[in-house]
C-alpha cells in the first residue's frame, strides 16, 4: 500500500477497533472550561471574524470606488485635451 500499511497490518487494525469500540467512549468535554477550550477548535485565526469580513468588503468596495473615480478622471482629461486640440485646430484654421 501506498501509506506503508499492510494489508495484515489493516486487517488486525480493524479488528481491534471493532473490539474496543473508541467511538462508544468519547464522550467530549464535561467541565466548563474543556467545553470552553474545545469551542475554540475550528478557530485558527480571527481574519474570518465578521469584523475582518466587513472589512475586507469595505476595502474592496472602496478600491473599486477609487477606480471608477480614477476612470473617469481620465477619460475627462482625455476629453478635455481633445477639446484643446480642436479649439487650437479652428483657431488656426481662423487665423
Amino acid at each position: 500500500m501506498s501509506n506503508g500499511w499492510t494489508e495484515e497490518r489493516r486487517r488486525k487494525q480493524a479488528e481491534n477497533i471493532r473490539k474496543t469500540k473508541p467511538w462508544e467512549k468519547s464522550t467530549g468535554p464535561k467541565t466548563p472550561s474543556g467545553k470552553w477550550r474545545s469551542s475554540l477548535n475550528a478557530l485558527k485565526h480571527g481574519t474570518y471574524t465578521p469584523e475582518w469580513n466587513n472589512l475586507r468588503l469595505a476595502l474592496c468596495l472602496n478600491q473599486a470606488f477609487r477606480l471608477r473615480i480614477e476612470q473617469f478622471y481620465r477619460s475627462q482629461t482625455g476629453l478635455e485635451q481633445k477639446l484643446s486640440l480642436v479649439k487650437k485646430a479652428q483657431e488656426e484654421k481662423t487665423n
